[in-house]
């Protein structure tokens, strides 16, 4: 594995790892940003009214955490895929060789 991509392993784990140090130094609750919106406005406002409610709620919490990690899935998917076209895309462009795999070696 080259260097570079070493370094930005080890800054993506570090990024991903961080705020769970910090979270649990600081005796931090892990809720999310609507959660923390809501105990705020309620906080400010108590007589507060949603104008908007959901057109559809999931049945239960872990439907809504199966959606939203489906959800994350799928985003980052997409975008590997897109990020890995281009770059094929541009070392095609500048006549790069494309890097032979063990499955092409055997078949060609």
């Amino acid at each position: 594995m080259a260097p570079r991509n070493t370094l930005l392993l080890a800054a993506a784990a570090i990024v991903g790892i961080a705020p769970l140090f910090y979270s649990f130094a600081n005796n931090a609750e892990f809720t999310g940003s609507d959660n923390q919106a809501e105990a705020a406005i309620t906080e400010i406002r108590p007589d507060y009214r949603p104008w908007f409610s959901s057109v559809w709620e999931p049945p239960s919490g872990e439907i809504e955490s199966l959606l939203f990690s489906l959800q994350a899935a799928l985003g980052a998917g997409f975008l590997g895929y897109y990020f890995g076209l281009r770059r094929g895309e541009a070392k095609r462009t500048r006549g790069e060789p494309e890097r032979s795999t063990p499955r092409s070696r055997a078949a060609g």
